[in-house]
């Protein structure tokens, strides 16, 4: 298996797509080691353009150049806002009205842009957003080799089965860059562990894990992978278990109780899952509504909890099913 890391300039040309001229000038001087660092692009309104790189947040300055002081960086306007919103929804806010009730809109790649601002609640749920005064784009990349630390932990040789796995951790941990190189691994054949690979179902409700579009994946998932884009986790599930008959389902952000159902079901009909979810550890994961019952009934026969303390995707540790340690780390998961 030999696939191609993301090339920082050919990320950043994606991003700066929906950017206005001023703004997208200012970002096409950084160097490629500056834009291998960077993971957040925010625009306030009013604000200085900020850019969050792996090791410290800095401020744009005119000259080009980055500068701790607010008041020497970038002012975005009110204006280059509603710019780059009309490019994130293609002129037509319907096209991604669903996304954007959720407070996000996916860009082609899988780059998500957060919003922020007015939110409109009709029936106690957030239908829209007006008046919006913050985007925050998270930069998506793709690391091949980010889970081959952790693969044998997540075959059973002897069986020669897949291992339900949850990967845990808090946002920016790099959950869905691992869970993307485990499905490409088994959907390949990770040639120490699985010959010849695995037949995969990807869920991506956000449009991240495959990065589609027009739901043709831009990532490489490998030749036996299936990707069900922009489709309810729980529902997409039980679409790929009754449809596509699938060795493995991956998907990315359990934490509904529609979520935990699907995967009981998965693990009755003998598929293993591997996803993702937001929490701290494996004990904070537990005490969520529904997870308990997920962790109780040994839906996961393997939990991987990662950290930012070596950089994203450090893999703090590797649990069975009963969140006892088979792995104790540190390092980085690529």
């Amino acid at each position: 298996m030999s696939v191609a890391r993301s090339n920082p300039r050919s990320v950043l040309e994606q991003v700066l797509a929906v950017l206005p001229g001023e703004l997208a000038r200012s970002l096409q001087g950084l160097s490629d080691d500056l834009l291998d660092e960077l993971e957040e692009i925010r625009l306030r309104a009013g604000q200085p353009l900020e850019l969050c790189l792996r090791q410290r947040p800095a401020f744009l300055a005119e000259d080009g150049e980055l500068t701790q002081s607010p008041h020497r960086g970038v002012r975005v306007s009110a204006d280059e806002l509603a710019q780059v919103l009309q490019r994130l929804t293609q002129f037509s806010r319907y096209a991604v009205e669903e996304d954007m009730r959720h407070g996000y809109v996916t860009l082609p790649g899988g780059h998500r842009v957060g919003i922020a601002g007015r939110a409109v609640v009709e029936a106690g749920h957030v239908r829209a957003f007006r008046h919006v005064t913050s985007l925050n784009v998270r930069i998506s990349r793709d690391h091949p080799g980010a889970a081959a630390s952790v693969m044998p932990f997540l075959y059973d040789r002897v069986s020669r089965r897949p291992l339900s796995s949850l990967i845990v951790s808090p946002p920016q941990c790099g959950k869905t860059t691992l869970v993307r190189d485990v499905a490409r691994r088994f959907s390949y054949g990770d040639f120490a562990l699985v010959d010849p690979g695995l037949k995969v179902a990807v869920i991506d409700e956000r449009s991240e894990i495959a990065g589609s579009v027009d739901g043709i994946p831009q990532f490489d998932l490998g030749p036996r992978a299936d990707v069900l884009d922009g489709c309810p986790k729980a529902e997409g599930m039980m679409m790929a278990i009754r449809s596509l008959s699938p060795h493995v389902v991956v998907t990315d952000e359990i934490g509904r109780m529609e979520d935990a159902e699907a995967v009981l079901e998965a693990s009755l009909a003998g598929v293993a899952v591997v996803a993702t979810a937001h929490a701290a550890s494996l004990d904070a994961w537990r005490r969520r509504p529904w997870m308990e019952r997920l962790f109780s009934a040994r839906a996961f026969d393997r939990y991987i909890v990662l950290s930012r303390r070596h950089g994203p995707g450090t893999v703090e540790a590797v649990l069975d099913a009963e969140g006892r340690p088979l792995r104790r780390g540190g390092a980085e998961a690529r």
